[in-house]
């Protein structure tokens, strides 16, 4: 409970800042216990489906489609009325903008109709206490923050309080995975077939490159691994051997994951004098077996506790956000209706003005 909570709140929180078009109401009580009262997310996998990617103008399209649908049943699986919430939470960045203004208008509409305070939320503060939907876990942690468009390691301190200890300079984790499963030919969505194609294979098989391992610090690097797996996978076509590619790139990103949250881990643990280390793996690419098997041991190795959150809040949802809203009404950290949305919002905006991993104009991660 923070200083400032004296009774439970109440949030609708509201995702749209990729291909899922999700609504959730969840309670924050005034114990800190965290209720999920609904969640639903309308999934856009089939309409992207036949590009093998999302394609940014069907995305918009349809969350413009579904935002009302999605948030009635929201409200309507929590039994509440607009009336009866705290306030309205929605994703402000960062993502695919046409998608984010049309969900972050929603929010500004329901909380202006309403007289409810708005909460414009980064997409990644929804990541970084996703795990705490379903387990108490108390701030500081060290967090990985990993997915299709992001990979970063991050010392969370609080609500807001976010410092950077490494980020991919190229790749993130979950686009290598998504893009070498399309150069073998797998059904989108690429991550979640690799994986199931990747059990019972030989991850020791294919020989990839091992990128930073003699470099300082956290960052990560998957350009190097993707265009050598994609070179691999034009002449595998047998099926075992198909098996142990799959094996082999689940494992050569696994293996990098933890070498560089490690090395994060032992960083975290020197400026924390090795108590209350806690570490939390978060974003889609924490739903992958084999990821979260490697960072738990890892966790134990370093003597940090474990947690992630549950298969259903690794990928986008609205969840997430509502509780993100809650935490930050709690503190009294409201927005105006003169929010903006944001495509590329890092969580350390500091570290990411003084040494960007970016410039403008370079394709690459969103934070």
């Amino acid at each position: 409970m923070s200083p400032q909570q004296k009774s439970d709140l109440t949030i609708l929180g509201i995702e749209t800042s990729c291909d899922e078009t999700a609504a959730a109401v969840v309670r924050l009580g005034a114990d800190g216990g965290v209720d999920v009262l609904s969640t639903i997310v309308a999934s856009q996998i089939a309409e992207h489906r036949p590009y093998g990617g999302v394609v940014p103008e069907i995305a918009a399209r349809s969350h413009v489609e579904m935002i009302d649908t999605v948030i009635a049943e929201a409200m309507a699986k929590a039994d509440l009325r607009f009336e009866h919430l705290s306030g309205v939470a929605a994703t402000a960045g960062p993502g695919l903008v046409g998608g984010v203004m049309v969900g972050l208008s929603a929010g500004k509409a329901i909380a202006l109709a309403r007289g409810l305070p708005l909460m414009a939320v980064n997409h990644l503060e929804g990541h970084a206490v996703s795990a705490r939907l379903d387990s108490r876990i108390d701030y500081p942690f060290l967090l990985l923050l990993v997915s299709g468009g992001h990979c970063q390691l991050l010392e969370v301190e609080g609500v807001g309080r976010c410092r950077r200890l490494g980020s991919t300079i190229d790749d993130a984790a979950g686009e290598a995975f998504d893009k070498i499963a399309k150069t073998m030919g797998l059904p989108y969505p690429g991550g979640p077939a690799l994986e199931r194609l990747a059990v019972g294979g030989d991850a020791s098989r294919f020989v990839l490159p091992r990128a930073l391992l003699g470099r300082d610090g956290c960052d990560f690097s998957f350009s190097g691994l993707k265009t050598a797996a994609a070179r691999l996978a034009d002449g595998v076509v047998d099926p075992i051997d198909r098996r142990d590619l799959a094996a082999s790139v689940q494992g050569a990103i696994t293996r990098q994951l933890v070498e560089r949250t490690s090395k994060a881990m032992k960083v975290y643990a020197a400026s924390h004098g090795g108590r209350g280390l806690r570490f939390v793996v978060a974003g889609g690419v924490a739903a992958n077996g084999a990821v979260r098997e490697g960072l738990m041991k890892a966790a134990t190795g370093h003597g940090f506790s474990f947690s992630a959150p549950s298969l259903a809040y690794c990928t986008d949802n609205a969840a997430m956000i509502a509780l993100a809203g809650a935490e930050r009404l709690a503190l009294g950290m409201t927005d105006g209706l003169d929010a903006v949305a944001r495509p590329r919002w890092p969580l350390d905006e500091a570290a990411a003005l003084a040494d960007p991993t970016h410039v403008p104009g370079r394709k690459g991660a969103k934070a």
